[in-house]
């Protein structure tokens, strides 16, 4: 494994940033999970409750940037340490504040401000310090992933037992353990390389730019399938999820029921991960990141025309696809762009996929207005196609630079 072959100092970011990717995603999905229980509290419909996420999500895409800037001057380490204390105060704070929906709102914008920290700080620290760079990024999709599955079903059983407050209490000490972590798992950034390649810098800057397009609408896909996923879940699998919660060890929710699906959903998008890495490390990643979209899009389309069982299946098979292509585009981003901004194009890459991205947390209710709940995924798979064509066209553009 590639594990393996590091050394000390790469395990350490390794494990560093892999519980800091967890976190970023666990914060995200606490609250799509909680959406129905919050629906009840406050007595609002669904695309009001959704609302509140919204400057959650925006902040979390259009922090990124700067973030990135700021790690490229001061380094990973005390951005990391920033974003787990942070986040941490402002998930305690969520918690407190919940039975008032405008503080409750201001609260988890907080939580995205310093989760915004970690994608341009942890990525840009395993691009520039881990030699067996694809691999590891997709070890740290895993650990995402992992985040992702994890935070539905915790936050769907600690709703049940001890209620929403709880929830985010929970959220805000699970971020202040990444403080401990930090202070008693030192590790060494690597010196940046300031030199610039030149050769096809034109052709390089093209490049990403058509990537950042890409990758732009790959943040609308992945936040509207985060969003509303365990609701869609829950009201479109009937069947299954009464057969789920009739199990003597599973706690009578259907609430409970629906976000273990998204969770089991959220597992396969760890194995993903896996695949993506490893098709990034020893194939040539244009290439791979092409298939993966291709093979996503017609499972988009199926999930607004299936239920139960078949739907569960095929969001599997979306969701394996959707997240499994991560660490082939983070490579393509570490490829297009030199090392001394690697922090900076990352934080272009996040403020483009979770900022930009945010507007599905409206799209959402708009569409399902407009239309309805499963015309979201006839969008979904409009997108995946967008993002096939733009994928060729980066293939054109770059095909006389090795990646």
């Amino acid at each position: 494994m590639a594990a393996n072959t590091m050394n000390s100092n790469e395990r350490k970011i390794l494990a560093t940033t892999c519980f800091g990717h967890f976190m970023s995603h666990f914060n995200m999905l606490m609250f799509p999970a909680l959406v129905l229980p919050l629906m009840g509290k406050y007595g609002m419909d669904l695309s009001h409750v959704l609302a509140l996420s919204f400057w959650m999500y925006l902040f979390f895409g259009l922090t990124a940037l700067p973030w990135g800037m700021v790690s490229d001057r001061i380094g990973a380490k005390p951005l990391l340490l920033l974003f787990y204390t942070g986040a941490g105060l402002c998930g305690l704070a969520a918690g407190f504040l919940v039975d008032s929906p405008g503080a409750f709102s201001l609260c988890l914008a907080g939580v995205g401000i310093f989760s915004g920290i970690y994608h341009p700080a942890g990525l840009g620290l395993i691009s520039r310090g881990i030699s067996k760079m694809s691999m590891a990024l997709g070890y740290n999709g895993m650990a995402g992933n992992a985040g992702l599955a994890a935070a539905p079903i915790l936050a769907g059983v600690i709703n049940h037992f001890y209620g929403i407050q709880m929830a985010f209490i929970f959220l805000g000490c699970l971020n202040l353990l990444g403080t401990v972590i930090m202070l008693f798992l030192p590790l060494i950034e690597p010196a940046r390389n300031e030199k610039t390649e030149s050769q096809g810098s034109m052709r390089l800057m093209l490049g990403f730019a058509i990537l950042c397009i890409c990758m732009m609408l790959g943040g609308i896909a992945y936040r509207t399938v985060t969003v509303i996923l365990p609701s869609y879940l829950e009201l479109r699998n009937p069947a299954l999820l009464d057969w789920i919660s009739r199990l003597q060890w599973m706690p009578a929710s259907r609430n409970v029921a629906a976000t273990a699906l998204s969770s089991s959903v959220f597992v396969v998008g760890m194995f993903g991960q896996f695949l993506g890495g490893l098709a990034a490390e020893r194939f040539e990643p244009r290439r791979g990141y092409l298939i993966f979209h291709m093979l996503a899009l017609p499972m988009a389309l199926a999930m607004a025309y299936t239920t139960d069982v078949s739907l569960l299946l095929i969001t599997m098979g979306y969701i394996l696809f959707l997240l499994g292509m991560q660490p082939i585009e983070n490579t393509l981003v570490a490829k297009f762009t030199p090392d001394k901004l690697r922090h900076s194009a990352y934080g272009a890459k996040f403020i483009l996929t979770f900022g930009v991205g945010a507007v599905a947390v409206h799209l959402v209710g708009w569409i399902k207005e407009a239309w309805s709940l499963p015309a979201v995924f006839v969008a979904m798979a409009m997108v995946s196609l967008a993002i096939v064509l733009f994928i060729l066209l980066l293939m054109r553009v770059t095909r006389k630079i090795s990646a």
